[in-house]
């Protein structure tokens, strides 16, 4: 597992993301707090609070520098 540091500051930004995500088989969570939402589902992101950045659990080994590098534009 891998954890990195996003920030999603628009809603295109929200959706850009969860249509990156959703290319992938892996598994992947947004930590905020003590909230921990399946980054897949763009209702649970909404429910987060997005003016600061959220951690990003990636839970794969697999093509891990693939999936960072279609995330770069939003690690923080």
């Amino acid at each position: 597992m891998k954890t990195v540091k996003i920030s999603l500051n628009s809603i295109d930004a929200v959706k850009s993301f969860v249509n990156t995500v959703t290319k992938y088989d892996s598994d992947f969570d947004l930590v905020s707090g003590r909230y921990v939402i399946d980054a897949k589902s763009i209702m649970g992101i909404f429910s987060l609070d997005l003016s600061k950045p959220i951690d990003l659990n990636i839970h794969t080994e697999e093509n891990l520098d693939g999936i960072l590098e279609a995330l770069k534009p939003y690690l923080v």
